[in-house]
């Protein structure tokens, strides 16, 4: 159900799966560590439907609790030297964010990708000009769907959760919005599937096959020809 929402002052995001590709990166991050630690290497299709809830995470389902905290230094060096080349905007994401910065739009990242990355990635794609913040996992305690990690980010933006979307793409992200009170949609261009997506539980607002579709259902923005 696409259901109406209120006037939006603000929008959080969530990076990846949601404005950028970078499973690339991911999955040859988390083979290099497997191969250095000699453990067989995950299927990218594997660690592309693992990945949600921070790389820490990730990784304890992919090499086990024993293995994780060895892989993830690895992973985090091999992660820095290959990020930028391994990186692909997903449609609609800059036209979508530089059109709602236009409007006034408040607009900030609440990843639990590493912060000092997601500002990397942001300010190489030129895209941080839109945004007034960028707050990832390392910069604070805690990490989405902690409820606490949403209020600081709305504290900072100085907005209330009622007016106040999340768009992401997984079933953390829903949980994040849930938890905190926020309006959420989500894009089918992630870690989880339509289906997926519409079966959790609670529900997200509306799901979108992209950013495009999400911006003229939303915003009644008009996507470029």
């Amino acid at each position: 159900m696409q259901s109406v929402i209120p006037p939006i002052k603000a929008i959080l995001y969530d990076l990846d799966g949601t404005l950028i590709d970078h499973f690339r990166a991911i999955h040859g991050s988390i083979a290099f560590a497997q191969q250095e630690l000699g453990l067989p290497v995950s299927s990218y299709d594997k660690v592309r439907a693992t990945v949600g809830g921070g790389i820490e995470l990730t990784l304890t389902r992919l090499v086990g609790p024993e293995l994780a905290p060895a892989a993830l230094p690895l992973y985090r060096r091999h992660f820095d030297e290959i990020m930028l080349q391994e990186l692909d905007p997903l449609p609609g994401a800059a036209w979508l964010l530089e059109q709602l910065h236009a409007r006034g739009v408040r607009q900030a990242i609440l990843t639990n990708k590493i912060g000092d990355s997601s500002r990397t990635l942001l300010r190489h794609l030129g895209w941080d000009r839109w945004l007034e913040l960028i707050l990832g996992a390392d910069d604070t305690p805690w990490r989405k769907p902690q409820p606490e990690f949403t209020r600081l980010a709305l504290e900072k933006l100085a907005v209330a959760p009622a007016e106040t979307l999340f768009i992401g793409d997984s079933t953390f992200d829903i949980a994040t919005a849930h938890n905190a009170g926020l309006h959420c949609r989500v894009v089918a261009t992630g870690s989880h599937t339509r289906d997926q997506l519409l079966a959790n539980q609670p529900p997200p607002d509306a799901v979108f096959d992209n950013l495009y579709q999400l911006g003229a259902a939303t915003f009644h923005l008009i996507p470029p020809a």
